[in-house]
């Protein structure tokens, strides 16, 4: 819009070039006063120079618009999680089973998933973690690192996009973003200090042997790590410093473990935080713990193991209404899902019995259930199966291998 300063200037000229053509009018009209004539012809000349630069940049839209500088937009980098694995501590298929349930998966390899973990990259920092150290370890690394990779990648198409080559030079200087010239550094060049595997961090929830069996990809003769921090509970970081050959990645400092407390939050840096939780299981060598991870945005909640909901002396629906996403203990679908076998003896929650309890939740809160940690028994793994149509009609979800979280 035009200011009040603008269009009394803009009067003023106006009024010369009123004034002009009147006093050569009367000047013309009377030969005998040549000196009108000039006068008139000089203010002519004077509002008519400076009042159409006037009009045209005074006006509700400015005309040279190319030639004024863009403000270049900021790329934001997320923190994601994604997940790595799906299935219970043997797998998907399970080693020697020959049964229906795993026949398939022998034969069609896209038909496998990991043991169940999850990821958590920070691309503003290329910071990246592991929750659950499993025997799948070296395939889930690489997709982390696959991750990573991607979403650099994508990063850095979607800030080239937001810089004009005609505009990364300021009057004042060069720009620091340039065309075809990304201030996104690469994972390794912002990690070259971190030795492989460039993680900033192990999570354990327990010592059964799908969620700590993988650490031994970071002793000598594998990957030969230094120092990864690995956040234990008490008990467990004992039973890692007194048990080969975990001891010895402690003594070689391969790992270097961090003690946690439950319900004590830990600050991984200015945009996330994450919570250990204590829950009830078979703790024959060690506690066993859920995680709360907070980001800038979100919230999720990783619990693969625990006994039946009523052996807690927590709200599992409190828990739910605290969090965005819950990822939770999935192992069977129902009772009798092996024969033979007293299911009592592994006391996890039914996905059944978790759909039934869940039920009277609002369809808001029911959403945010994803199941996990699925034994090669239970038949959700299977997409077409009566099991896993019942979690989508009952507005729940079965968590997908590769899946990724906007936190």
């Amino acid at each position: 819009m035009r200011k009040s300063g603008d269009r009394m200037v803009e009067n003023v000229f106006f009024s010369l070039f009123v004034r002009g053509h009147l006093l050569l009018l009367i000047g013309k009209l009377s030969d005998f006063d040549l000196q009108r004539q000039k006068i008139g012809t000089a203010l002519l000349f004077v509002s008519l120079i400076v009042w159409t630069p006037l009009e045209f940049t005074a006006g509700d839209e400015p005309v040279r618009t190319n030639d004024m500088p863009k403000p270049i937009a900021l790329i934001a980098k997320p923190v994601e999680l994604i997940v790595l694995g799906i299935a219970q501590d043997a797998g998907f298929p399970q080693a020697g089973c020959a049964k229906a349930c795993c026949r398939a998966a022998w034969e069609d390899a896209s038909l496998r998933r990991n043991v169940a973990s999850i990821g958590l990259i920070d691309h503003e920092t290329n910071q990246r973690w592991v929750f659950d150290c499993s025997p799948d370890f070296p395939e889930q690394l690489k997709i982390l690192d696959q991750r990573m990779e991607s979403k650099l990648a994508e990063l850095k198409i979607a800030e080239s996009k937001t810089v004009d080559s005609k505009t990364a030079k300021s009057k004042t200087g060069d720009s620091k973003i340039n065309r075809g010239q990304s201030s996104l550094a690469s994972p390794r060049e912002n990690r070259v200090s971190l030795p492989a595997p460039n993680l900033d961090g192990i999570f354990l929830t327990h010592a059964h042997i799908g969620h700590y069996a993988g650490l031994i990809h970071l002793g000598r003769e594998v990957m030969g790590a230094k120092k990864v921090p690995t956040y234990a509970m008490p008990r467990m970081a004992n039973f890692l410093k007194t048990n080969g050959p975990w001891s010895q990645l402690v003594k070689l400092e391969n790992i270097s473990l961090r003690p946690i407390a439950a319900e004590t939050k830990i600050e991984l840096n200015d945009r996330i935080s994450v919570v250990p939780f204590q829950v009830p299981h078979r703790d024959e060598f060690s506690e066993t713990v859920g995680f709360k991870i907070m980001g800038p945005n979100k919230s999720v909640v990783f619990l693969p193991d625990i006994d039946k909901w009523s052996r807690w002396d927590q709200s599992i629906e409190k828990l739910i209404a605290q969090t965005d996403i819950a990822y939770l203990d999935g192992t069977f679908f129902e009772n009798g899902e092996i024969p033979g076998r007293d299911m009592a003896l592994i006391p996890h929650p039914f996905v059944a019995e978790s759909i039934k309890r869940f039920a009277p939740l609002d369809e808001t809160e029911r959403k945010k259930v994803r199941f996990i940690h699925f034994n090669h028994t239970n038949p959700v793994l299977q997409p077409e199966s009566d099991a896993a149509r019942d979690i989508g009609r009952a507005g729940m979800a079965i968590a997908a291998q590769g899946e990724v979280v906007e936190l």
